[in-house]
């Protein structure tokens, strides 16, 4: 029968998933039934029809298309036929105690018969909790070529849905014939209903559904059979595709194998609704993978007819592997070479780059989307060019021995010498808001290291980091190294990023503490270099310089208030109050237009007090900051200690006892001694830029250079070698002698 279709294309890209207004969920044997075959998966269904609920109480029109009924009423029948044996045995051998029972093999029309009735009882009560209706719709493929049936099942269905009650359909196994030979799918006018994947694709297209989730217990569609050695996860499928995919065999239980999903899938896909085939028994996602693919998260396989115009992210982050393998192979002139070339391109092409920044800038303030603080990070000038040029041309003299430096050397035995070298982490993802100064920065410092590197960058910025990005590969290609750095353009959302678990060995976030914090909860499997929070103290002494303290406070919090290492927190002795020196602190902070606002020690001080703080560890990140009065140093330790966030924490004191003492009982990334808490960053440090600034405990802390960007890999040479001759009656003996490392390049 021709299709009528009025609802037009399918979407093309996931985000859009969150418009879906229909949507067929399709619920495969494997994902209703239990391990054992013999029973329904209660957990499973119980939080999909939660998230079906979810949905339809949002204004959506949900379907689902179900199996079940012939596992269910093995169930039933097993334990009809158990219970009968018994009995008979009983009464034939005057015995209670029973033998060893063989139960008959199952027909599996007769199994659905008895199931059907007690599966869609538990789909109503399920439902019932949410205050949702269900019905039940019974089809056969012979309901789809007479068009009076076909007719009547699409007004039931609509009506169903204008009441807002969740149809749940079936193929009616009790009678429907055995499946034909014939091929599953035949053009988009003809579909043969013979297992559930082509009965869900062909009521969506009926119902002109705007997406079609097919539930297995598979992730997706993978480009070779799962668990093969080199199976790879395909995020997005396209039609003409199916030639890249070898398929395995089925399921250990339903008629339909992964083959017969995609051709019900493309089926759907030419008749114009979305498809997603997902996993929905896994016990970790199988929760929310509904929810999760209606918000368009990258979840499962999404079939769609447009190809994006480069190439998707995964491979991307192949690209980076192999580019970032092939660089860290360099020699470390050749390396510096690139970054030199780099910093020449940011001052040769500045018109370029401020005119894509101006555009940026404009279409920003147009929108009026950005804050103040967040334009002026967004801002590039002639200044701040230079600035990156200098800093990149550090980087590029610094990182003559970076790779390849050999940290510890040990005579494990005569002829047996092992060496300790660093090497490049492998992948970097780092994501970065507004600042497009970031991407050569983070590029010059990933080359200098040997690491391949993703980008991602906000949207406010991508006119910018376009072209940055356009002279980062051209710089590259003087060594063939261009894939090493790739700058994600596609509709990734970051939390999407950050499950590329495979792809990328360590993700860097450059943004506010809100995006770190999404940044490392979103995180699966992949360490996070970086920090949530930049909350930093300045603890006045009473031995403070007064010539010293209003210049490092104002430095430390008005110079760039939206910085993570300003100043949050001004801690000050409590002899210190009402003393010429704290008015002229206060003084200085109104001059500045600094919002004050107190600690609960220091308002229980004053009878006039400002706004007390809600709370201690609060970031500002604008020109307001708190006070707090403390009765000592130790004191004003344990007050960061409990407040603070392990960033950037000062002392002003000229008694050297009282400083060493901050210095050493701090637990901060950064300490310092009458010094400006905007000194912590890598390029004022002489580390030439940063990545970030870490306030993790492992690995890097503090701002990150070329050196938190290597890790160390083993070398042992020997010469025939092995553990045997080492034991006790052995002929050989350890020596564990320490060796003098090679001169460094200092040049």
């Amino acid at each position: 029968m021709p299709l009528s279709r009025a609802h037009g294309k399918s979407f093309a890209h996931r985000s859009e998933l969150k418009h879906a207004k229909r949507i067929v969920v399709k619920l495969g044997s494997a994902v209703v039934t239990r391990g054992d075959e013999c029973g329904l998966a209660l957990g499973r269904l119980a939080s999909i029809v939660e998230q079906v609920s979810m949905l339809q109480n949002q204004g959506r029109e949900m379907m689902i298309v179900t199996s079940g009924a012939v596992a269910f009423g093995k169930q039933r029948l097993r334990h009809e036929i158990l219970l009968s044996q018994s009995v008979r045995q009983a009464l034939h051998s005057g015995q209670s105690q029973l033998k060893d029972m063989a139960i008959p093999v199952l027909e599996a029309r007769a199994c659905a018969a008895a199931g059907q009735s007690g599966l869609m009882a538990l789909y109503e009560a399920m439902f019932t909790q949410y205050s949702i209706c269900a019905a039940q719709i019974l089809v056969t493929n012979l309901d789809f070529h007479d068009e009076q049936k076909r007719r009547n099942l699409n007004g039931t269905l609509h009506e169903l849905l204008r009441m807002n009650i969740v149809p749940i359909i079936n193929t009616n196994d009790a009678v429907v014939p055995p499946p034909e030979p014939n091929s599953d799918l035949q053009g988009v006018n003809v579909i043969s209903v013979k297992d559930n994947d082509s009965l869900a694709a062909r009521l969506a297209v009926e119902m002109k559904t705007d997406l079609l989730i097919v539930l297995s217990d598979v992730e997706g569609l993978f480009d070779s059979p799962p668990g093969s050695d080199d199976a790879k996860l395909i995020d997005i499928f396209y039609p003409g595709d199916q030639q890249s995919v070898t398929f395995g065999t089925k399921s250990r239980v339903g008629m339909g194998g992964m083959e017969a999903k995609v051709k019900a899938a493309l089926w759907a896909l030419q008749g114009g609704t979305s498809v997603v085939i997902a996993n929905g028994t896994h016990p970790k996602i199988s929760g929310h993978v509904i929810t999760d693919i209606v918000e368009g998260k990258k979840v499962g396989t999404f079939f769609s007819e447009v190809k994006p115009a480069g190439p998707t992210v995964e491979q991307q982050g192949e690209m980076a592997r192999a580019g970032g393998r092939t660089l860290a192979a360099l020699q470390p002139e050749q390396r510096a070479e690139i970054i030199y070339r780099l910093a020449d391109l940011l001052t040769d092409q500045r018109e370029e780059i401020l005119l894509a920044n101006k555009k940026d800038l404009e279409e920003a303030e147009n929108k009026g989307r950005l804050a103040l603080p967040l334009l002026k990070r967004l801002s590039l000038s002639t200044s701040k060019l230079n600035s990156l040029a200098i800093g990149l041309r550090q980087i590029a003299a610094s990182s003559q021995d970076s790779v390849g430096r050999v940290i510890r050397r040990t005579r494990i035995a005569k002829d047996l010498d092992l060496e300790q070298v660093t090497v490049p982490i492998g992948v970097l993802l780092v994501i970065f808001e507004s600042r497009p100064d970031c991407l050569p920065q983070v590029s010059a410092l990933a080359i200098a290291s040997g690491n391949g590197l993703l980008l991602k960058g906000g949207k406010e910025a991508a006119h910018s980091n376009q072209i940055l990005h356009h002279l980062t590969q051209e710089a590259l290609s003087i060594h063939g190294v261009k894939d090493a750095v790739q700058l994600v353009n596609t509709r990734e959302e970051v939390e999407d990023l950050c499950r590329l678990d495979k792809l990328i060995d360590l993700i860097i976030p450059r943004g506010s503490s809100q995006l770190v914090r999404n940044i490392q909860k979103a995180a699966k499997g992949i360490p996070v270099m970086g920090h949530s929070e930049g909350i930093c103290h300045v603890y006045v002494d009473t031995d403070a310089s007064v010539e010293k303290v209003t210049r490092i406070i104002r430095d430390s919090k008005c110079e760039y208030p939206a910085a993570c290492n300003a100043l949050e927190t001004l801690l000050i002795h409590r002899d210190l109050l009402r003393t010429p020196l704290f008015d002229q602190i206060i003084d200085m902070l109104r001059v500045e237009q600094v919002k004050i606002h107190a600690g609960p020690k220091f308002a229980s001080y004053l009878t006039f007090s400002p706004s007390e703080v809600k709370s201690l560890r609060t970031e500002y990140g604008d020109l307001e900051c708190c006070i707090e009065v403390v009765d000592s140093v130790q004191e004003a330790v344990e007050h960061i200690h409990k407040y603070g966030s392990s960033h950037t924490d000062v002392i002003i004191t000229e008694n050297e006892k009282t400083a060493e003492f901050f210095l050493q009982h701090v637990d901060s990334a950064c300490v310092f001694w009458n010094a400006s808490t905007r000194f912590s960053d890598g390029y004022r440090f002489g580390l030439g830029a940063e990545v970030g600034i870490s306030t993790s405990r492992i690995h890097a802390r503090g701002p990150v250079g070329i050196e938190g960007l290597l890790t160390t890999k083993w070398l042992l040479r020997g010469d025939n070698h092995v553990v045997s001759d080492f034991s006790e009656h052995g002929s050989m003996k350890y020596l564990h002698e320490s060796l003098p490392l090679p001169q460094r390049n200092t040049n």
